[in-house]
């Protein structure tokens, strides 16, 4: 019984570090809109990736190794580059509401495609708490008269796709290399490649930037990408991918909740049960067992690593 306890609170604990990271990217529309220069989405997203992954690459000094040369450049590109170039397509073509209810279909891909590539069995608890993420979501940032696109949708529901894509992959291709270095890979070529594609739509960086514009790039770099994705990639390696994406719901609550405290927005009714909708979703899904399928992928993580000790798993590889 003192087991049990002992790995219930370990797991609730990585969950919770875990959470940390998209309850961080939910502070990105703050910043942006308060201390970023406007009109340059892309200038910002390439900040956050390639100056945060050479800080890793220096930390860490490690490159790949054999496949994990392409295996990184394509985890960075779902996870990083190809994410943030729709998602700024989706977000300049659609209200930011039905951006967000789009991508709040994650969680329901994720499972689907962790049924296919992991073994994990979808349960009918999760796909519920899907359905009831998307549903919530929607009643926190939708509105009945938002615009809709048909790029960006496309737009919006590719960027979903990319990224749960990305997610179940980090799970299945478990690197032996430290954590911090593999987040450095990801966000090197993820900064790689959204730099020539910011150049030319953007042109090139402002001359000159202000002391909170730089303000802005170092929190996004270090804290939103170098601490978050780190955070991210290690409740990957040792928990349900299901489980973790679940967690992005939390960036438009943090969103919404730091639009009201900060911005003076208002909050109405439904968007209060949105957020206790959306809240309701994570519990229901980090209270249920992935359950595994007969087929078990020899590059997947063991089924009891997300049971391993809390120093095993807690504590980034040296």
């Amino acid at each position: 019984m003192r087991y049990i306890v002992l790995v219930l609170r370990n797991r609730l604990a990585l969950i919770m570090v875990t959470a940390l990271a998209p309850a961080i990217w939910g502070t990105t529309y703050l910043v942006t809109t308060e201390l970023l220069p406007p009109g340059r989405p892309l200038l910002a997203a390439v900040v956050r990736a390639l100056p945060a992954g050479l800080l890793l690459l220096l930390l860490t000094r490690r490159l790949p190794q054999g496949v994990w040369w392409w295996r990184a450049f394509a985890l960075g590109a779902l996870n990083i580059g190809l994410f943030f170039a729709l998602l700024f397509i989706g977000a300049y073509r659609l209200p930011g509401g039905v951006a967000a209810t789009i991508g709040a279909v994650q969680p329901l891909l994720v499972a689907g495609l962790s049924s296919g590539l992991l073994g994990e069995r979808l349960s009918a608890r999760t796909a519920i708490a899907a359905v009831a993420g998307v549903a919530g979501v929607s009643l926190l940032v939708l509105r009945a008269d938002a615009r809709l696109d048909a790029i960006g949708i496309a737009a919006a529901a590719g960027g979903a796709i990319v990224m749960a894509t990305g997610v179940v992959l980090s799970k299945r291709w478990t690197s032996p290399a430290p954590l911090l270095a593999t987040t450095g890979w990801q966000l090197v070529a993820g900064g790689l490649l959204l730099l020539p594609v910011a150049l030319l739509v953007e042109g090139p960086p402002p001359a000159a930037l202000s002391p909170a514009n730089l303000t802005g790039y170092v929190y996004l770099a270090v804290i939103g990408s170098a601490v978050a994705y780190s955070l991210w990639f290690r409740g990957i390696r040792a928990l349900s991918p299901t489980h973790v994406t679940f967690l992005g719901l939390l960036s438009p609550l943090v969103a919404t909740a730091l639009g009201w405290l900060a911005l003076g927005q208002s909050l109405t009714v439904p968007q209060i049960v949105g957020g206790l909708v959306v809240l309701a979703a994570l519990v229901a899904a980090q209270t249920s067992r992935p359950r595994r399928g007969p087929r078990n992928s020899p590059e997947q993580t063991p089924p009891g690593q997300a049971d391993a000790p809390i120093r095993d798993r807690l504590i980034p590889t040296p």
